[in-house]
């Protein structure tokens, strides 16, 4: 029976077209994505609640999983915050896989067939991104974008973590940030009498009576399917990809039609609309916070009136940065050489855990995950405070912003809830289990961060459900797996239990 040809053979040969001296080093990184996405399936299996898996057996050699249909799958103990790869081959009943694709095409799950997919695509993209490396060095980059790039491997937890369906080779390397490439953004001409227009638009984004939407190149190719006459040059793309840092100015946010891990990326005009009054109630709630926390301010937002043309402006997290400072997103952190290494996590977790946990006493929950979030630091490396950026999936909670007497702003929609778990959902696990375990990379070196963490934060109930309860993470392969929409949640054992 003729098989297609996989993901893995498809980007080699491409790349033995528009770059054939990689294609030695591809072949050498594919073991290592493979492991790399197989850890964090495995950690899927073993902690989100498939309705596939019916028990889950820790013994001394190891987890084995019951499937619905009798057969056994095992593998190695599954640590939840593991950022290291670890899960070199499982066994299904007698048969061993190392290839994550191949392992979820057998096991044959419903609305699998796509998920299939595009872990093939992860496993070839990222063994792409790690075969375009220079040597690793010490020094810390100059701009702030150059931090963006040195996270190659994508989100540390979800098996689609460098998973990008519809980028040939040639476009990945011209548009993912770990290439490093500089981007022409193009410019979209379109009446302002037909633009949904929030905040300023600056003066040399229009054109007489039309304003100039910054295009992504991939999106003007496959969504728009026309080109730019005209085009921003020299934009470095962050590590959301569909974010540019503009030449000396601020970074856009750019609609992006296209499925990068679990969702589909575009700019709703709901966001759009939302923007100004969330900027600017932000920043007054960041104020509340002795200088710990800065929010990048949106400039401006426009669309004309669809998600698939849109773009937001918004300022460069640099300008919170003072002389001699860095602002280094989260997610890059794991990259960095830090100075003694646990009691930096420790110090960073204090610091993030008082910011967010503060802001969800007075009503705000942010979605504080390795990409949204940044910490400055000085010279040394010691953490001094936070940078937030990309308002678009916090929470605010009417009910709490009463009870401390301050004004509630005139929000509607997803992005207004009183209820706890919801609130509590969103900030701990996108801070806890999310940006603090990948920077802590493990259970134990989590638990000692957190331990050391919040002996000295305020005893609220929102600090007393961390302490005490399972900790929530986003379902990330039940969420591809399944028809519903929506974020799915996972509870992970509790390093502080």
């Amino acid at each position: 029976m003729h098989r297609p040809p996989t993901a893995e053979a498809e980007v080699a040969a491409e790349l033995a077209d528009v770059r054939p001296g990689l294609a030695s080093r591809y072949t050498a990184e594919l073991p290592g994505a493979r492991a790399a996405v197989l850890t964090r399936l495995w950690r899927a299996l073993a902690h989100e609640p498939l309705p596939w898996i019916t028990a889950r057996e820790n013994g001394r050699e190891g987890l084995t999983l019951r499937l619905s249909d009798g057969r056994r799958l095992h593998g190695p103990h599954a640590d939840p915050y593991a950022t290291a790869a670890y899960v070199t081959a499982v066994r299904l009943d007698e048969s061993v896989y190392d290839d994550p694709a191949r392992l979820m095409s057998d096991l044959g799950v419903a609305h699998g067939t796509a998920f299939v997919a595009e872990l093939g695509h992860s496993v070839a993209s990222l063994a792409l991104s790690r075969a375009c490396q220079p040597d690793a060095s010490k020094e810390w980059p100059v701009n702030d974008w150059e931090w963006e790039q040195r996270v190659v491997d994508g989100h540390p937890y979800h098996p689609n973590c460098r998973s990008r369906p519809g980028f040939s080779v040639a476009e990945q390397l011209a548009y993912g940030p770990e290439h490093r490439p500089e981007v022409e953004l193009g410019l979209w001409p379109v009446p302002a009498a037909e633009c949904l227009l929030t905040g300023a638009w600056p003066d040399e984004l229009r054109d007489g009576e039309r304003l100039l939407l910054p295009v992504h190149p991939w999106q003007a190719a496959h969504v728009l399917k026309r080109p730019c006459e005209r085009g921003i040059p020299g934009a470095h793309p962050l590590m959301s990809l569909r974010t540019l840092a503009l030449p000396g100015g601020p970074h856009v946010k750019t609609a992006l039609s296209a499925r990068l891990t679990s969702s589909v990326r575009d700019i709703s005009v709901y966001s759009i609309a939302l923007s100004e009054a969330l900027s600017a109630f932000a920043e007054s709630l960041a104020a509340r916070t002795d200088g710990l926390l800065h929010v990048t301010r949106t400039l401006g937002a426009a669309t004309a009136d669809s998600p698939d043309l849109a773009a937001v402006l918004r300022e460069s997290p640099r300008e919170y940065a003072g002389p001699g400072e860095r602002v280094v997103p989260v997610a890059a952190l794991a990259t960095t050489e830090l100075p003694a290494r646990a009691d930096w996590t420790a110090s960073f977790a204090r610091l993030a855990l008082t910011v967010g946990l503060r802001l969800l006493e007075l009503g705000v929950a942010l979605e504080a995950h390795g990409q949204n979030l940044l910490v400055v630091l000085d010279a040394e490396g010691t953490p001094l405070r936070l940078v937030y950026r990309d308002l678009a999936d916090i929470r605010v909670s009417p009910a709490r912003l009463a009870r401390h007497g301050i004004p509630v702003p005139e929000l509607t929609g997803r992005i207004v809830t009183d209820d706890e778990t919801t609130l509590r959902r969103k900030l701990f696990g996108s801070l806890v289990a999310g940006a603090l375990a990948g920077t802590a990379g493990s259970a134990p070196a989590l638990r000692g961060a957190l331990e050391a963490a919040v002996r000295d934060l305020p005893r609220t109930p929102d600090l007393a459900v961390l302490r005490e309860e399972p900790l929530p993470a986003k379902a990330l392969t039940l969420m591809r797996l399944s028809p519903r929409t929506g974020d799915q949640w996972a509870w992970l054992p509790n390093p502080l239990l």
